[in-house]
């Protein structure tokens, strides 16, 4: 490591360490929660202490409120923040997905209205793509926008929008030419959600939380200048922001010390079924957890190592469906075998006989059954990955 990384290094850990509030660390942010988990005095200051630094989007240039970091310092700042056991100080579809997207697609005046908002952690987003009738088959869509002097006109419903009753904007794909071939009639537009012709109404999902929506739009607006794109060229724009939704990076790994960290897996097998001399003292119990912790190394890794690519001037493709089939897949399984190691613990949903861990391992096992659903099908990620990946005939 240079002697300027080390630095880099050595300063960012002291500032973390000094700066963080105590009840922003040991956290896991799932989506379903996040806004709750933001919504408190300390994560306000941490965001605001994080925004003076660029820190929010440090990957971002500077002129649009990032940091500006290079990819290698970037790291960096994944790794203390992960070692001091840091929550990031914002989440969400701004950073993911319609940021980056329009530091690639976006004209210069998109850019300053909205990428230093969403730097400053001063916004929220959802996204408006699946319909009703139009979730696999996306192209499919038939929420119409008319244009009418200096905006459009839009009329329709989207479903399964997240963060849709707490979000300030929406980027949302529309169909702008019902006449044209589906991919071709697609608009990709921004618009306000605070306003007379948007309804949002939460769907209240098994696992007991709401963080899906269902949003009417009755005559809605959104300004022409803020069409993303060409007109009736959205579809481009719209896939390329789902892959950069599939390349984010997960929560970063904290730097090897000299103590060994017991994976969860382990952990709970451990307490509830029991050790003896250090081991999991089931051996069914000890192959599932070793197959299991193994393909979620190998998929840090490879993602470790897409992003870092992307970070020296790549960008996603299609191989990013792989990161959300097998992270779909992993994290499904890895809730499952969670619930599955408690034993009768571990599907318990009420009641004083349960502790936190124990409610929040079934609520977890049944809110992530639905992610092979939800952000693309697992189907259809292997159908992107036969024909866009591996070249596979129609």
């Amino acid at each position: 490591m240079s002697t300027d990384l080390q630095a880099f290094r050595e300063e960012t850990r002291a500032w973390l360490d000094e700066n963080c509030p105590t009840s922003m660390r040991n956290k896991m942010v799932h989506f379903e929660e996040a806004f709750e988990i933001y919504d408190t005095d300390d994560a306000r200051l941490w965001k605001a202490r994080c925004a003076e630094r660029g820190w929010i989007a440090p990957l971002w240039p500077k002129a649009y409120g990032g940091a500006g970091l290079s990819g290698a310092e970037f790291k960096v700042l994944q790794e203390e923040m992960a070692s001091l056991k840091i929550v990031p100080p914002d989440t969400g579809m701004g950073l993911a997905m319609i940021g980056p997207t329009l530091l690639e697609y976006g004209t210069e005046a998109q850019k300053q209205e909205h990428l230093p908002r969403i730097a400053k952690g001063e916004v929220r987003w959802c996204q408006g793509y699946s319909e009703p009738g139009s979730g696999s088959d996306l192209a499919s869509l038939q929420t119409r926008a008319v244009i009418e002097g200096d905006h459009f006109v839009i009329n329709g419903q989207k479903i399964w929008t997240t963060g849709a009753n707490h979000a300030d904007w929406m980027f949302a794909l529309v169909r702008t030419d019902p006449e044209a071939p589906k991919h071709e009639g697609i608009s990709f537009v921004l618009l306000k959600m605070d306003q007379p012709g948007v309804t949002v109404k939460p769907i209240q999902l098994i696992s007991g939380s709401s963080p899906f929506c269902e949003t009417f739009f009755d005559d809605a607006v959104a300004l022409r200048e803020n069409l993303v794109g060409e007109l009736n060229r959205g579809w481009t724009v719209g896939k390329r922001l789902l892959q950069y939704e599939r390349s984010s990076a997960p929560a970063p790994k904290k730097k090897k010390s000299a103590e060994p960290t017991l994976n969860p897996y382990a952990r709970i097998a451990k307490a509830y079924l029991g050790e003896d001399a250090g081991k999991v003292v089931d051996v069914e119990a000890r192959e599932k957890i070793t197959k299991q912790v193994m393909i979620e190394r190998a998929m840090q890794l490879t993602v470790q190592r897409v992003v870092a690519e992307a970070t020296s001037g790549g960008a996603p493709g299609a191989t990013t469906s792989i990161f959300k089939y097998v992270g779909s897949m992993l994290a499904k399984e890895g809730s499952s075998l969670k619930a599955e190691l408690r034993g009768f613990a571990g599907v318990g949903w009420e009641g004083d006989s349960f502790d936190a861990d124990e409610l929040e391992s079934t609520r977890s096992w049944l809110r992530d059954r639905a992610v092979t659903i939800y952000g693309g099908t697992n189907e259809v990620q292997l159908n992107i990955i036969a024909k866009r990946v591996l070249g596979l005939p129609d």
